[in-house]
């Protein structure tokens, strides 16, 4: 089987995303299926990758064709459209990653005339933050005269949550969609001494880590605001930030702990990746993302990986599915429902190393790389031969 991906960039600018189709590459490659991605040459703010336009290149197992981005806004590639416009027939299946975007509704449009299905992965693009944090208005009329039609003609939709699903289908599109949760590479073994060596003030600290890139959607002001009342009732938790942003937006954050009296308490990594992301991984008693909107939350699915418990926003796809698997606790994202939250893990020791447990097997079993890889397969089998799918 032959099948095409194709996504608006690879930037690892763009955080998540591009992560993900990395590992789907692999995990498809792995289970015997023929991958190509089509993208833009867009490598983030102002950068551009060179590449000859079009050219397959062998990178991470799979071929990829990069294009030029002519316009910032929607990521126009004209030469992508044409591209697709000519090649699409050479596919058996076409999967899509995100909507609003020129790539998506290029290769919809070109699948759609060439009679090949086409799967499509909306990346969080249909939840309510998604579709009110910015130019509301215009999503609103673009899915009734564009995405709408392109969601009703898929062979299938993929969510990665469940939550992300119900959210999704609330809007009352047509839809056939299916959950197929993103896998989790396992991190290489990490060393919390190597890591306090560093930081000796946090030895012999209780340690609250938040690892995400660091935007206004990830809510650190409440996490902030949040530890800032859970260490009014328990005085031993630090928190170790680990991640970079906007200049400007992380200067805040920082202005927003001196004014809550938090300087002290609060480490802030920058950007961590590799060995650094393991340590901070190892060394951290309990991990909190309280995002306003996570389609997935591949941060999350990397700390319960290692054991770690985790404290949630209920924005965040797979909260639920934690919780219920007792490895965390889900919170509202405001202040006192974080800091509840917070009091509730560290304040029992017993409770923490109940979580880690579960944790660890919740991620080994529902977001293993491989179990993607064969769910994905299967999917694109069971669309190609007519064969009927449920998610």
């Amino acid at each position: 089987m032959k099948v095409l991906h194709v996504i608006p960039s690879m930037s690892f600018a763009h955080g998540g995303p591009s992560h993900a189709i990395r590992l789907i590459e692999r995990a498809l490659t792995d289970a015997g299926v023929e991958v190509e991605t089509a993208t833009t040459d867009d490598d983030g703010p102002g950068a551009r990758r060179v590449s000859v336009c079009g050219t397959a290149l062998r990178e991470n197992g799979a071929l990829r064709r990069y294009f030029p981005k002519r316009l910032e806004f929607y990521k126009v590639a004209p030469a992508l459209a044409r591209w697709l416009w000519h090649h699409v027939r050479e596919y058996d299946i076409v999967h899509i990653h995100a909507l609003f975007s020129f790539s998506s509704v290029a290769a919809a449009w070109a699948a759609r005339r060439a009679g090949v299905p086409y799967v499509l992965r909306p990346l969080g693009t249909l939840n309510r933050y998604g579709l009110t944090a910015r130019r509301p208005w215009l999503k609103q009329m673009s899915i009734r005269l564009i995405e709408g039609p392109i969601l009703r003609h898929a062979a299938a939709v993929h969510f990665t949550a469940e939550a992300e699903r119900q959210e999704a289908e609330a809007l009352g599109v047509p839809l056939r969609g299916v959950v197929i949760p993103l896998g989790i590479e396992p991190a290489p073994p990490g060393d919390a001494t190597r890591f306090l060596a560093r930081f000796p003030e946090l030895t012999n600290r209780r340690l609250l880590l938040f690892l995400s890139r660091l935007d206004p959607k990830k809510n650190i002001e409440g996490l902030l605001q949040g530890f800032s009342q859970c260490r009014a009732v328990l005085s031993d938790p630090w928190l170790v930030i680990a991640g970079d942003g906007e200049a400007g937006y992380v200067a805040s954050l920082k202005a927003l702990a001196a004014q809550l009296g938090l300087s002290g308490r609060v480490v802030w990594l920058g950007h961590v990746e590799g060995t650094a992301k393991a340590d901070a991984l190892a060394a951290a008693d309990v991990f909190a993302l309280t995002s306003f909107s996570e389609n997935f939350g591949i941060a999350a699915a990397e700390a319960l990986l290692v054991g770690l418990p985790c404290v949630l926003s209920r924005g965040v796809a797979i909260a639920d599915e934690v919780a219920q698997a007792g490895a965390g606790i889900t919170v509202a994202p405001d202040a006192g429902s974080i800091a509840d939250g917070l009091v509730t893990v560290f304040s029992d020791d017993m409770l923490r190393e109940s979580m880690a447990t579960r944790a660890a097997i919740l991620a080994r079993e529902r977001y293993s790389v491989k179990a993607m890889g064969e769910r994905l397969a299967d999917l694109y089998e069971k669309i190609v031969s007519g064969e009927r799918h449920d998610g």
